[in-house]
């Protein structure tokens, strides 16, 4: 894989002005993006595991994902989408576009928005995505 330009990942929320299913929009003005996937082990060691060597459970983990994302907003439409997400608490779908890798699809909670500007200096603002059910992948 060559080196992508880290502007190209893209993060897109579901929904537009008016509520449309599998429409998303962009969130605009993203200058740092960042995709943790995770996965914890279950710890399956016991007397008689060979040579005391721990052992892990296949496919028994918690699968989760992370997003965090800081920048300036630049359009109404993601500005409200986001916004109306964290007050709602409720799990919205997104999609997460890395390129020469793939896309990243599902609910997401909005753990975290920040917002936070110096006098003479734009409005900025920092958002944190937890997953909050299956996450689907493609390969591009």
């Amino acid at each position: 894989m060559t080196a992508q330009a880290g502007k190209d990942m893209l993060l897109k929320i579901e929904g537009a002005p008016v509520a449309s299913p599998g429409v998303f929009t962009t969130v605009a003005g993203l200058r740092a993006r960042t995709i943790s996937l995770n996965a914890k082990t279950v710890d399956a060691t016991d007397g008689d595991s060979a040579g005391r060597w721990r052992e892990l459970l296949a496919g028994a983990g918690v699968k989760s994902a992370a997003v965090s994302g800081q920048g300036i907003f630049r359009d109404a439409a993601s500005d409200a989408l986001v916004r109306e997400a964290f007050f709602d608490q409720a799990a919205k779908r997104w999609r997460l576009i890395v390129p020469d890798f793939g896309v990243l699809e599902g609910p997401f909670l909005v753990a975290a928005l920040e917002y936070a500007g110096e006098h003479e200096g734009e409005a900025t603002f920092a958002l944190s995505l937890a997953s909050a059910g299956a996450i689907g992948f493609s390969a591009i």
